[in-house]
């Protein structure tokens, strides 16, 4: 049993995977990030956190066509992995700092847009991290936020909410839309544009890229083996226990 606090299991849990998260397939290409990038693109003179930044794939791809990007995440591995590809790049607008979603260290209204991508999920105050991004965002400035979504069910999204943590323990919850819809309206943000994406998990390098207890990684495929056909239908699980998840784009503006 640890006795680390879920920042810091975050932060292990990911600290010693930045080369593997550096080169998933995943994180490194997709609909959702092309998107994003056209979302934010262009805009020379703009300021833009990227928060849970992890490996750097948005930061890295934003960077040339806007002002300033600095990426922001609990992990100095991964900080140090987004700050020799910066350097390698020659991005010298591109600066990394260490730090939780929920605390940010910047002043209010420092930013015209912040960008988080896959990494919400991991937050323990999903709340307090939304309030945080609307209060150091510019008037008028954005937020776009890329993550896994919750099919919303009861039956489902208890199967994928178990399929993730038993790869990740510091897995917290993947949110629904309307749950995430409210939750940025709690924290100030109005809803511009919602995009919706399926992703498929290729079942062994999603579990290596976390490098899961295999046990973990059992447990996951006799869940598999056993679940309904509603449950192996909705997520298509195939004969080798790779699926599909829901993954949203929320392009939302301070209110």
């Amino acid at each position: 049993m640890s006795n680390a606090s879920h920042q810091t299991l975050v932060a292990q849990q990911f600290g010693s995977k930045a080369q593997a998260y550096r080169q998933s397939s995943v994180h490194v290409q997709g609909e959702d990030l092309d998107k994003l990038v056209e979302l934010v693109a262009k805009r020379p003179e703009a300021s833009v956190l990227d928060v849970g930044c992890g490996a750097g794939h948005v930061a890295l791809r934003l960077a040339p066509q806007v002002g300033r990007v600095i990426a922001y995440d609990l992990s100095r591995q991964m900080l140090a992995e987004v700050s020799a590809q910066a350097q390698a790049s020659g991005l010298d607008n591109l600066v990394t700092q260490i730090g939780s979603a929920s605390e940010l260290p910047f002043a209010d209204a420092t930013f015209d847009i912040i960008v988080t991508r896959y990494s919400a999920h991991h937050w323990q105050h999903l709340a307090a991290g939304l309030r945080e991004m609307r209060r150091v965002l510019k008037p008028g400035g954005s937020a776009v936020i890329v993550d896994v979504i919750s099919p919303g069910s009861a039956l489902l999204d208890t199967w994928l909410q178990t399929m993730e943590l038993l790869r990740d323990p510091s897995h917290v919850r993947d949110l629904a839309l309307d749950e995430w819809l409210t939750f940025l309206q709690q924290a100030g943000f109005g809803t511009q544009q919602t995009i919706g994406f399926k992703i498929q998990m290729e079942f062994t390098p999603w579990l290596e890229r976390m490098n899961a207890d295999p046990l973990h990684g059992q447990a996951i495929r006799s869940l598999q083996q056993c679940c309904s056909s509603e449950v192996a239908d909705y997520f298509r699980i195939d004969r080798d226990g790779n699926f599909w998840v829901d993954t949203a784009l929320i392009a939302a503006t301070t209110v």
